[in-house]
C-alpha cells in the first residue's frame, strides 16, 4: 500500500491463526523518505486499544496492558507472546511520515483454544482400555496355567489307574 507522500507498506500476512500461550509475529515493513511515526492498535468486541507506539530510531510507549508481552521491530513488526482469547481481533498499523502522509494495514488475527477436556478423555479411555487388556492378558495366562496343571493332574491319575488295572488283571490270571 503506497501513500502519496512516499510512505509504503507491506504486510507480509494479513490473516494470522494460532492457538491460546503461542507467540506470534504480526510481520509488515515499511519504507518513507523522512523519519516515521509506527502505531498498532487492536481492535476487537472487547473494544479498541493501543498497542504500541513509537519513532523511528527513537523512543517506544507500549500501553499498560501490554507490557512485557510486546516486541518492537525496526521494520514496523511487532510480537506479541503468550496470547489468549482476548487478542483475537484485528490489528491495524498506521505508519505516519514526518511530512504528514499516512499509509495503514490491517492482519485479522484468529486464536483457537484446544480443548483439554476432549484430550483428557481420550487419555483416560486409553488407559482404561490399557488396563482392561492388561487383566484380560493376565486371566488368559493363568486359565492356560490352570489348564496345564489339570492336564498334568489327569494325566498322572490316568497313568496311575491304568498301570493298576494292568497290575490287578495280571494278578487275577
Amino acid at each position: 500500500l503506497s501513500a502519496p507522500g512516499g510512505v509504503s507498506l507491506i504486510v507480509a500476512q494479513p490473516n494470522i491463526n494460532a492457538t491460546v500461550a503461542q507467540n506470534i509475529l504480526l510481520s509488515v515493513e515499511y519504507s518513507c523518505r523522512g523519519v516515521a511515526t509506527i502505531e498498532w492498535k487492536h481492535v476487537s468486541s472487547w473494544g479498541t486499544t493501543k498497542i504500541v507506539e513509537w519513532r523511528s530510531g527513537n523512543y517506544v510507549n507500549i500501553s499498560t496492558g501490554y507490557k512485557g508481552r510486546v516486541t518492537t521491530f525496526e521494520n514496523g513488526s511487532i510480537q506479541l507472546l503468550n496470547v489468549g482469547m482476548r487478542d483475537a481481533g484485528y490489528y491495524f498499523i498506521t505508519v505516519t511520515e514526518e511530512y504528514g502522509t499516512n499509509a495503514y494495514g490491517t492482519i485479522i488475527v484468529n486464536i483457537y483454544e484446544v480443548l483439554y477436556e476432549d484430550l483428557h478423555f481420550v487419555a483416560v479411555l486409553f488407559a482404561f482400555l490399557a488396563a482392561i487388556s492388561a487383566i484380560l492378558v493376565c486371566f488368559m495366562w493363568l486359565c492356560n496355567k490352570s489348564l496345564h496343571r489339570f492336564q498334568k493332574t489327569t494325566a498322572h491319575k490316568l497313568t496311575a489307574s491304568t498301570t493298576e488295572e494292568i497290575e490287578l488283571e495280571t494278578i487275577e490270571c
